[in-house]
């Protein structure tokens, strides 16, 4: 009978044969990983700083002008060596631009209907993601000269009114508005943005036109606004999201989440939009 080692001597032999198994353990999945130290860090779901410059192109809805404008800069301040340039239009002008191969980054429509048609017309990549919301309003010239006290009196003989063309966001909107509330409107004019109807409204060529309720406060004294309830039942939803193929990805990315995040939140909010 084979006489055994001492106890010592076999809790080394064990001790060895475990060292090299974890040593073999540890080679293994570092190849299997693919690496030959350290597993790497996940990168983060939003380009840093340092990876975001040059130009950002952003295609944004008329209304959105005032408030991405300012936004515009922020990032600029947050993203140095970055330029935001803006192609502000109504929302389907803007998805036409898109197919026919504009150039852009990001695309933010004033409804979900333009950018499920930007989705179906594969310009845009990922999700969109809605970032605002925000209601109608009957803009007035100043001290209201046509007397007008609510929606129905756009019906008026004689009232001059504006709207925007049945395509834009607006222009949809205002047509629901007509339909609940059994008012139909004789508009001398039919606008391809809410900034144009605001423009007839401010020059004195109508006597009031239907846009948003955040062109009204953007505007300031230079128009009057006619509260009417009928609005509450027709809320427009605002979607954002990267143009495909975007020539500056990294930057339309970071631009989406900086319109997404706080600051964008409290931007918005301040111009009277809602939250989504």
């Amino acid at each position: 009978m084979t006489a055994l080692p001492p106890r010592s001597a076999r809790r080394d032999r064990r001790a060895r044969v475990t060292a090299v198994t974890a040593a073999a353990l540890t080679a293994a999945l570092l190849a299997l990983s693919g690496c030959s130290g350290p597993a790497a860090s996940l990168p983060s779901s939003t380009p840093s700083s340092a990876d975001v410059t040059g130009t950002v192109t952003v295609f944004a809805a008329a209304s959105l002008t005032k408030t991405f404008t300012e936004l515009g800069r922020r990032f600029e301040a947050a993203h140095p060596g970055t330029t935001v340039t803006f192609s502000f239009a109504g929302s389907s002008d803007l998805v036409s631009q898109l197919a026919a191969g504009a150039p852009a980054d990001v695309f933010a429509s004033a409804d979900e209907a333009n950018m499920a048609k930007a989705v179906d017309a594969q310009v845009v990549s990922g999700s969109p993601v809605d970032f605002a919301t925000n209601v109608l309003a009957i803009a007035v010239p100043r001290g209201n000269p046509a007397h007008i006290t609510g929606f129905a009196d756009l019906a008026s003989p004689g009232v001059k009114t504006v709207v925007c063309a049945p395509q834009v966001p607006c222009g949809a909107a205002t047509a629901k508005v007509e339909a609940s509330a059994g008012v139909t409107l004789t508009p001398v004019s039919q606008e391809s943005s809410v900034t144009d109807v605001l423009g007839k409204v401010t020059s004195g060529e109508a006597d009031a036109g239907i846009v948003y309720a955040t062109d009204v406060k953007g505007a300031g004294s230079a128009v009057g606004s006619v509260p009417f309830p009928e609005a509450a039942k027709t809320v427009n939803v605002y979607p954002i999201t990267a143009v495909a193929h975007a020539p500056n990805a990294p930057g339309a990315k970071a631009f989406v989440a900086f319109v997404t995040g706080p600051e964008g939140r409290r931007v918005l909010s301040a111009a009277g939009f809602g939250a989504p």
